[in-house]
């Protein structure tokens, strides 16, 4: 791709890659209208693998039914209710079935809803609060409302509890804080506090949001650690040297949206060299694509499949890098945007079944292995192509 490629026609691709490829491979091959809720547990190709409903997945497509009724421009009144009604029928599911008896959402249920594994991380709950909150923008429900403002109460309660919750699927050692737990509740506090006009659930977002740059960015080097001790000191493990690039990537757009809302350009700025750090320390420049993890020290990774080449990563980085661009006209953010969207469009999409392949090894050959959990849903890919028109209109 050039450069100098006219937006116009960006956003005529990314259109086309959400509502002509995208959406319908969700819509044809996920949504169960017998049981409710989505099936999740899906190939590339579109066969069900398995009928269990991983409930942070119920919760994902809640947000993106939803976001693409609130935010994309549909093509006919049927396709726009459509998404609605698909969202509403996960909310439906989703709130009879993804709690226990502790208000806490679990993390795996079967086709009809019954429990089969419990609330054993916290991230279903900031990805409760992300789909209701999306979910109520789009249908004014008040019991979204109430089970968002529920579950916000339950998490805060947690959270000042160290200990008290669990964040599968990767561990947290006791003494230890994760980067991923105040990455998602910075976005999902915001976006709620937003909706409600709330300012102590924005002020909430705002300290994870001061977390993830003060206690897990690194001045030194200027990377994201995974893993940091309690009092934000570093943690000299395997562990604590993990960076995780695509989630440093996805966590600074955050920032920025953050940021933006509260007029802290210094922090806008921090961010957009963050991603810039990130995109440079993560590319492969053998094979091409942005790897899974490094090790900080150069050392054997401690994150799994560290080298493969996860689709995520470049979604993220697709919508991180124009937004960049967007808040600081800096030339490289276009040129490693092309570098980005080159090697995605040229690697993932899978030809005749509309979705993107999930997992490539490190010469970009496809792999079957579970990585970190055995499902695909519709998150990462559409809400980056959401994201992306939104910007290039």
């Amino acid at each position: 791709m050039k450069i100098n490629i006219r937006f116009t026609d960006l956003l005529a691709i990314y259109r086309s890659e959400l509502l002509d490829r995208t959406v319908p491979f969700w819509m044809d091959h996920s949504i169960d209208r017998e049981h409710g809720g989505i099936l999740s547990c899906i190939s590339d190709r579109g066969r069900v693998l398995s009928t269990d409903k991983y409930m942070w997945s119920q919760l994902r497509a809640i947000w993106t039914f939803s976001a693409l009724y609130n935010r994309i421009e549909a093509r006919t009144v049927e396709e726009r209710t459509g998404w609605l009604d698909v969202a509403r029928n996960i909310f439906a599911f989703a709130s009879a079935h993804g709690r226990d008896e502790d208000g806490r959402w679990v993390f795996a249920v079967d086709q009809n809803g019954a429990a089969l594994q419990g609330a054993t991380s916290i991230y279903a709950d900031g990805f409760a609060i992300y789909g209701l909150t999306e979910y109520a923008r789009a249908s004014g429900d008040r019991a979204a409302i109430d089970l968002a403002l529920e579950t916000y109460r339950n998490v805060q309660d947690r959270l000042a509890r160290p200990g008290s919750y669990e964040t599968a699927p990767y561990p947290i050692p006791e003494g230890v804080k994760a980067h991923g737990v105040s990455m998602i509740f910075s976005l999902v506090f915001h976006e709620l506090g937003l909706l409600l006009g709330d300012k102590e659930i924005l002020a909430a977002g705002l300290h994870h949001a001061s977390e993830v740059m003060d206690a897990f960015l690194r001045p030194d080097d200027g990377l994201i650690y995974e893993y940091v001790h309690l009092d934000g000191s570093p943690l000299d493990s395997p562990q604590g040297r993990a960076i995780v690039p695509g989630y440093a990537i996805e966590s600074m757009w955050f920032m920025i949206h953050i940021f933006r809302h509260w007029g802290d350009d210094a922090r806008i700025r921090q961010a957009v060299e963050v991603i810039r750090r990130h995109v440079e320390y993560g590319w492969d420049a053998d094979y091409g694509g942005i790897l899974l993890a490094k090790d900080a020290a150069g050392g054997e990774p401690w994150w799994p499949f560290a080298d493969a080449k996860l689709w995520w990563p470049h979604t993220e980085a697709l919508y991180a890098l124009l937004l960049a661009y967007e808040v600081s006209g800096e030339p490289w953010t276009l040129d490693w945007y092309a570098k980005v969207h080159d090697y995605a469009f040229s690697h993932y999409p899978v030809p005749d079944y509309g979705e993107w392949t999930q997992k490539l090894d490190r010469q970009g050959r496809p792999f079957t292995e579970t990585v970190a959990l055995p499902v695909k849903d519709p998150f990462h890919l559409p809400r980056a192509l959401i994201n992306v028109i939104q910007i290039l209109e």
